[in-house]
């Protein structure tokens, strides 16, 4: 059964951000002001503060850890957080979906959160299958806002409001290589 693991051991970290370092992902993401990557420093900073909720989480066999999920940008006060992810070993494509909605149920339980967005680019139609597999629903686009080897891409916003979340645990196999749905900031 696949588990999510908070970012609580400095090996969870270093591997988090060996992940979030890797360029085949962090092409994909914004962690705010034209930053891309992130350091297992900045990671473990990250984690300390209340708008970040981090998990690493495991294949079905809920051994090593696989990739990082996770909820940025939470506000608990309007109820509303971001959601991305990052598939670490691309051998087990098909957990990313797992890992969204595990956290989604975190982030509408636990964290009491109404609403959560995510974005993924115009190009990664894989990670647009999840989000459509969580059920998220399609409100806009930004345009030509995100570069990628000099190419501007257009960003596709999505949103869950908690009254549609549903568990859709092994939903899907999609494989993704990275599935970054939304910024970190």
């Amino acid at each position: 059964m696949m588990k999510l693991l908070p970012l609580a051991s400095a090996e969870l970290i270093e591997l988090a951000a060996d992940w979030l370092g890797n360029p085949e992902n962090y092409k994909w993401l914004d962690f705010g002001n034209g930053v891309q990557r992130v350091t297992a420093v900045t990671l473990k900073i990250m984690s300390q503060r209340d708008i970040h909720v981090f998990r690493a989480f495991t294949a079905d066999d809920g051994e090593l850890p696989i990739g990082v999920v996770g909820l940025t940008n939470v506000d608990r006060n309007f109820k509303t957080g971001s959601l991305w992810a990052v598939l670490g070993n691309k051998r087990y494509g098909g957990s990313t979906t797992e890992a969204c909605a595990k956290m989604l149920t975190l982030g509408f339980t636990e964290l009491g959160l109404q609403a959560i967005n995510a974005w993924t680019l115009e190009t990664n139609r894989p990670a647009q299958r999840i989000l459509e597999r969580l059920h998220f629903t399609y409100i806009g686009r930004q345009r030509r806002c995100h570069w990628i080897d000099r190419r501007p891409l257009d960003r596709l916003l999505f949103d869950l409001l908690a009254t549609e979340h549903r568990d859709v645990s092994h939903a899907g196999t999609e494989r993704t290589g990275a599935t970054d749905l939304s910024p970190v900031r």
